[in-house]
């Protein structure tokens, strides 16, 4: 509504200079010169007013809705494309006013009042888009810049502060991000962008039951990680609408903001790695800390099902580690001791085979 009245007001202003300026001429054109306050600027002015007051309406919800078109266009952008593109703009604005300070002076009307606005527009434009294409250059730039400058060590600053870590979809829905966030692990800010808020709304929506719970969960966790957990979390609203997976939009916002992917997706891992992005995979993180086990060490366990192989049982860890028992079939549902003979690491984690120790003392 305030943006409507705003318009209104604006027509009305450009009507009145309009009016003040050409609508006495266009009488005297017409020869309309009786009375003589026909050719008073003041009733241009008015007429002026009048008319294009009557316009706005007919063009106000166009222009109110490309205004806002505009307005939210420029909040999707990230920070940093605004800022490069601003400059941009400015630099173009002040080479444009200099291109027309010279044309001025030539008494040609269409050289000196006409062609000086389409320069500004061009410019204007040229400018923008150069800062916001080459925004990712000029950022570089100028970090190489700050690195390469030298402070007197008394006025020498703090350590870097750490990085933003950037939370993925799976990593959210997995919930061992939380667990990882209250032990104080994870430095510096957690950042939930807006588009993977998104994919986790869409999730909880589905019609599926497995996925609508796995999203559900999410949500879940992201109110925990920050409600409840001392750690600073920031939601990114931006967007880049010329990409259109959450991936790689991902590793677009890593690269802007020079942060961080959280994750347990192996292949946005990898792509992450390619594209020299850093990331954290909670699985390796997982894996890393697991109780380390030797061969010969003793350990007690229940065997709770069949194993793939003959007269096998299995065994897990608190970890969720298995434990392929040989010959442990006759133990199934029982507490017993063995013997660990070997460890195998392979891509999807660990396995450690064994033996009951009652038939290591046997043989």
């Amino acid at each position: 509504m305030v943006l409507k009245k705003i318009v209104h007001l604006f027509f009305i202003i450009l009507g009145g200079t309009v009016g003040y300026l050409y609508i006495p001429e266009i009488f005297s054109l017409l020869n309309v010169t009786d009375p003589a306050w026909l050719n008073s600027p003041i009733l241009g002015m008015i007429i002026g007013a009048i008319i294009f007051f009557i316009l706005s309406y007919l063009l106000v919800d166009y222009i109110a809705g490309f205004l806002r078109w505009v307005e939210d266009a420029l909040i999707k952008l990230p920070a940093m494309d605004l800022f490069f593109g601003s400059i941009g703009l400015i630099v173009g604005l002040v080479i444009a006013y200099f291109i027309n300070i010279p044309l001025q002076d030539t008494g040609i009307h269409i050289l000196s009042q006409v062609l000086p606005f389409f320069i500004m527009i061009t410019f204007g434009y040229l400018g923008f888009q150069v800062g916001f294409r080459r925004r990712e250059e000029f950022g570089n730039l100028m970090r190489a810049n700050k690195k390469g400058r030298r402070i007197p060590e008394e006025n020498a600053a703090p350590a870097d502060k750490p990085k933003a870590k950037i939370l993925d979809t799976s990593v959210i829905i997995d919930g061992r991000i939380a667990d990882i966030c209250q032990t104080n692990f994870l430095e510096g800010t957690i950042v939930i962008p807006q588009f993977v808020l998104g994919e986790l709304q869409h999730i909880a929506d589905s019609s599926d039951t497995l996925k609508r719970n796995r999203g559900r969960r999410g949500l879940d966790i992201l109110n925990r990680i920050q409600k409840e957990l001392p750690i600073n979390v920031e939601i990114y609203e931006g967007d880049f609408e010329d990409i259109q997976e959450v991936d790689s939009k991902l590793i677009k916002l890593a690269k802007v903001i020079n942060g961080i992917v959280v994750t347990n997706d192996f292949n946005l891992n990898k792509v992450c790695d390619f594209q020299g992005v850093n990331v954290l995979n909670i699985n390796d993180l997982a894996n890393a800390v697991k109780p380390v086990v030797l061969p010969g060490e003793e350990l007690h366990v229940q065997v709770i099902k069949d194993g793939k192989e003959q007269n096998q049982g299995v065994a897990y860890l608190d970890d969720g580690t298995m434990i392929v028992v040989e010959e442990g079939r006759d133990y199934i549902g029982k507490n017993i001791e063995v013997v660990i003979t070997s460890v195998l690491q392979t891509s999807a984690g660990r396995m450690i085979f064994a033996k009951p120790k009652l038939l290591e003392k046997a043989l």
